[in-house]
């Protein structure tokens, strides 16, 4: 069964950090591209980025860029997401999600992926 938990989430500042972490059972990482998305309030489900860990692929949302970065630990079957500078519109819900690798990723559309986590809360307010 497989199982995808995400943890890491708060209440920070605008300007300060958090690490998010997605941590998988019944599948193993290197074979699957895994995304980070996240809705705020009244709005839809946006993708933030995605990696594949295999070949190292990544991909970011241009609201991100250089703020962001994805990484992953085949050894703890465990993606994360260093989130740097952050701002108010980073706040909602922050979800990850898996998908078989099956080469061209990885994608940030929503709907290629099959495993979702429940997601965990950002914050940004002062």
């Amino acid at each position: 069964q497989v199982q995808l938990v995400e943890s890491g989430g708060g209440l920070v500042q605008p300007g300060g950090s958090l690490r998010l972490a997605c941590a998988a059972s019944g599948l193993v990482l290197d074979y699957y591209n895994i995304g980070w998305f996240r809705q705020a309030p009244g709005k839809e489900r946006e993708g933030v980025s995605c990696i594949s860990t295999t070949g190292g692929r990544t991909k970011y949302d241009e609201s991100v860029k250089g703020r962001f970065t994805i990484s992953g630990d085949s050894a703890k079957n465990t993606v994360y997401l260093q989130m740097d500078n952050l701002k108010p519109e980073d706040t909602g819900i922050y979800y990850c999600a898996a998908r078989p690798d099956s080469g061209g990723g990885p994608y940030l559309y929503s709907f290629m992926y099959k495993f979702w986590g429940q997601g965990t809360q950002v914050t940004v307010s002062s």
